[in-house]
């Protein structure tokens, strides 16, 4: 019976591969700072698209990049609003008879 016992390492996680000659990939490390005094830092491969805001590893607000670097400024749209919508299809005229007519129909009907 101890003759067919498996020898070996177990049923583990072991890794028998030999770290050398492995080379790793170009990296850099970005510096940011927290509107509350912290400050860290986050490792990128050079390659990266490097993101100019990153969540404060110690309390979870929105940190900047120590270089100076600013988010771009997003063109945003104003608010489109039902109002903007329908004097974009009718002018004030046209609305004040159409008004004028439902308002005739509800007394109508009363």
């Amino acid at each position: 019976m101890t003759d067919r016992a498996l020898r070996g390492s177990g049923l583990g996680s072991k890794s028998f591969a030999d770290g050398s000659g492995v080379e790793f990939a170009a990296r850099q490390e970005i510096g940011f700072d927290c509107p509350k005094g912290h400050h860290f830092a986050i490792t990128f491969a050079e390659e990266a698209e490097l993101p100019t805001e990153w969540e404060c590893i110690k309390c979870g607000g929105m940190a900047r990049r120590s270089d100076g670097v600013m988010p771009e400024v997003k063109v945003t749209k104003p608010v489109r609003t039902h109002w903007d919508m329908l004097r974009e299809r009718r002018s004030l005229e046209e609305l004040e008879v159409l008004l004028a007519e439902r308002l005739q129909e509800i007394r109508s009907k009363e």
